[in-house]
């Protein structure tokens, strides 16, 4: 009795599968695709009506800020090859600040070169002074970087040369190496969104500050709190193996 109802219900199936429209399959299939493309991409679905198509980054005081028009002419991988690109620039960026500030009068932190007893002048020349204490420190920095980029190039670019002749991979979120050592990545794209926001927003501040601390010391060669009044101007350049 068992087996029959098993007969039956193996030929009802086909049956009842014919009554559904092609168009609730299509949609059905279109929606668990949607989902799981958010799911990759840290929740965000690509939307081509929203500013740049819907990526983290915009707000108040100057929302959808593009004066020169990048975001608006750009497709879908361009947008994300921007992503990538800025959010790798705002995290060296401060990262380099912090390193300026922590080297520099009056913190004079040098964790890596016994300089801490020296007053080795701005960050800027700070490399012609690595150089002298140890001259290998620039092969070592090449090979971290460069492993670090393979890392990065491994995780989300396409191979070159490919058939979409896209950059990055549609399942990866520009930025998002999977680097979270501490857990602070959000599980749902709300927080994710304010998270992204808010390194963003650092990158760029950091990104003009690097480029303001750089420059100002390029042209007087003295320490950022020195112009600044916070520290003393003790620094002598003929102290340094390259003379400023």
């Amino acid at each position: 009795m068992a087996f029959s109802r098993i007969i039956v219900a193996s030929l009802a199936l086909p049956t009842i599968s014919a009554f559904v429209t092609p168009h609730a399959a299509s949609h059905a299939a279109a929606k668990t695709s949607s989902s799981l493309y958010a799911a990759e991409l840290n929740g965000w679905v690509p939307d081509e009506s929203k500013f740049a198509f819907g990526l983290p980054g915009s707000l108040d005081p100057a929302e959808e800020f593009d004066p020169f028009g990048f975001a608006e002419d750009a497709d879908l991988n361009q947008i994300k090859s921007y992503r990538e690109a800025e959010t790798t620039h705002g995290r060296v960026a401060m990262l380099a600040v912090i390193g300026f500030l922590v080297t520099e009068a009056p913190l004079e932190f040098h964790p890596l070169f016994a300089t801490g007893a020296r007053d080795i002048g701005p960050a800027i020349r700070h490399l012609d002074e690595v150089r002298v204490a140890a001259p290998f420190f620039f092969e070592v920095l090449a090979l971290i970087i460069g492993a670090a980029e393979v890392g990065r190039a491994l995780k989300g670019w396409e191979q070159p040369g490919n058939e979409e002749n896209i950059v990055l991979k549609k399942d990866y979120y520009p930025g998002d190496i999977g680097f979270d050592p501490l857990g602070l990545k959000p599980d749902n794209f709300e927080e994710f969104a304010e998270m992204s926001t808010k390194e963003l927003q650092h990158g760029r501040l950091a990104m003009l500050g690097i480029a303001g601390i750089v420059a100002q010391e390029l042209i007087n060669g003295k320490e950022i709190f020195v112009n600044f009044g916070l520290a003393p101007d003790t620094f002598d350049p003929s102290s340094l193996p390259v003379t400023f």
